[in-house]
């Protein structure tokens, strides 16, 4: 379990509401005593003393907080079936799958993970086109550490309404602790959540750029939020930059299967970054892409995963069996009040399953762990070792890095 329980806050965007904030100068704790009328003062015994101060109290150190984030758990039939044998028919173990990632994501001070599937046991599990997660593979995502999770992505309504009421309904029942967002009733869709991880406050928000022509009726009570709605996409992120001292977007963007970052995803992020995202954290094309530093417009840094790729999946596109879980510090200058983003981290993953008509044996694998023999038992079609570390070298530098 993690070292910290955070403290959800939901704060009604355009409410009117305000926030104090107290500045704590360390000038203000020290006191300075002694004056002319008692420096010279003698007891009266007639003993001469020496004159004392109260001690100078220490500047509180500035808060930081270790952030991790991982991308699309999408999961498609292999993988729910290959935790269904594992227990002979008596639930799910998804265990093995993630083993190797496991204390990575526990370690971490706060952990999001793009969760591409709806997970419920109100619908059978069902694969691509229309996915569907049995409930157990969410419960294994808590237990192994995660504290948010990220809906907005384009498989969202697989199940219509009732589906991303289903989804929704299991996370605020069954783990009421997990931050989950992307989507919510209307009632509170300009509730921006708010998270206070020790001693910095967080804000979420994600949005998707389609949902496979899948949509919400038109009477419906929940709400979800779209890339092409420009101008309530600028007044969330705004807000949430007012509330919180760093904005976090989840947007779910760029071309599947390609490494490259599209014009639209660079001006989508720009545009995030200047309206008051502090990091990015992009989702979709199902492979890894570059990172950077990109500049705000009062000239301090925000920073972008554009694309995590697969935390797992069982695709059969070769670029598909490479991800990345995001590392990022985050630190406040208590003095200042600032925002410092640093150690920038990319831990390559690669999910693999073996040349077997089953494809047996689906996990992840750190790619430090990965092997040259293992890479050639692959089930993908055209996946080498040699693509796989070509990808993450090119990929995973980090761009204008700040010193």
């Amino acid at each position: 379990m993690k070292k910290i329980l955070p403290i959800i806050i939901s704060v009604l965007l355009f409410a009117g509401c305000t926030e104090t904030q107290i500045t704590v100068d360390p000038s203000d704790s020290q006191s300075s005593f002694g004056s002319s009328d008692t420096e010279n003062s003698i007891p009266s015994d007639g003993s001469s003393s020496e004159q004392t101060s109260e001690p100078v109290s220490e500047p509180l150190p500035n808060p930081t907080v270790r952030l991790l984030c991982a991308g699309d758990n999408l999961i498609h039939s292999t993988i729910y079936k290959q935790a269904f044998n594992r227990t002979g028919g008596n639930g799910y173990d998804f265990s093995p799958v993630y083993e190797e990632v496991a204390d990575i994501i526990k370690n971490a001070d706060y952990a999001i993970l793009n969760q591409e599937t709806i997970i419920t046991n109100e619908f059978e599990p069902s694969n691509y086109p229309l996915f569907v997660t049995p409930e157990a593979c969410g419960d294994h995502m808590v237990d192994i550490g995660f504290d948010a999770m990220s809906v907005s992505n384009n498989h969202l309504l697989d199940k219509g309404e009732k589906g991303l009421k289903a989804t929704l309904k299991y996370w605020s029942e069954k783990h009421p602790d997990i931050l989950v967002y992307g989507a919510s009733t209307k009632e509170k869709k300009d509730e921006i959540p708010v998270v206070d991880i020790n001693g910095i406050k967080f804000a979420f928000l994600g949005f998707m750029e389609h949902t496979n022509q899948n949509s919400l009726p038109s009477n419906t009570d929940m709400s979800i939020t779209y890339l092409y709605e420009t101008e309530r996409i600028k007044k969330l992120v705004k807000e949430a930059d007012k509330i919180a001292d760093v904005v976090v977007v989840s947007p779910h963007y760029g071309v599947e299967t390609t490494g490259v970052v599209s014009a639209s995803q660079k001006q989508i992020t720009q545009d995030l970054v200047d309206w008051g995202a502090d990091i990015i954290i992009g989702t979709q094309a199902h492979t890894v892409q570059p990172m950077e530093y990109v500049t705000k417009p009062d000239g301090g840094q925000a920073f972008v995963f554009y694309c995590l790729g697969n935390l797992v999946s069982h695709m059969d596109v070769p670029l598909g069996m490479m991800g990345m879980i995001g590392e990022l510090t985050v630190t406040k200058d208590l003095q200042t009040g600032e925002i410092i983003l640093s150690e920038p981290k990319a831990i390559p993953i690669v999910t693999h399953y073996d040349s077997t008509s089953s494809h047996a044996n689906l996990k992840i694998y750190l790619w430090d762990n990965y092997t040259e023999e293992l890479a050639k038992k692959h089930g993908c079609p055209g996946f080498t070792y040699s693509l796989a570390k070509n990808t993450f070298e090119k990929q995973l530098q980090i761009v204008d890095y700040l010193p």
